[in-house]
């Protein structure tokens, strides 16, 4: 945070005594080439050659929470977040870079899409956060 590299959102336990999780939020940008055409009309994106994004760069949770929802409340409140912000410094999506099959798989059941050309990489245009 002192870089300014990204801001970090923290979930604190009942008590306050204990870190439930956290995410990183980053400006970032979408290749335009990285999209078919078709995808861009579909979504409707802006068709600039880079594309302003929001990268939702960590998202954690503590394993004393596994099952408990945390990891779902944390993504929903950087999604609404990442909305908010969009309306004064212009994101068209959020980015994320899945670390393994499982967050994949997680990231997917909420909507995102796989990036064309990248296996990890997705995304969920702002439009499906509205």
């Amino acid at each position: 945070m002192a870089r300014r590299a990204a801001a970090v959102y923290v979930l604190l336990s009942e008590d306050g005594a204990r870190i439930a999780g956290f995410y990183t939020l980053s400006a970032d940008n979408i290749d335009a080439a990285d999209l078919p055409e078709k995808l861009v009309k579909q979504l409707n994106l802006p068709r600039y050659p880079y594309i302003g994004a929001t990268l939702l760069g960590r998202l954690a949770r503590d394993l004393a929470y596994r099952g408990q929802g945390v990891g779902e409340l944390l993504l929903v409140d950087a999604l609404h977040r990442a909305l908010q912000i969009s309306q004064d410094v212009a994101s068209a999506a959020v980015v994320v870079d899945a670390k393994d099959d499982n967050a994949h798989q997680f990231y997917s059941s909420f909507g995102f899409l796989r990036f064309p050309d990248s296996h990890r990489r997705l995304f969920l245009p702002m439009a499906t956060i509205e």
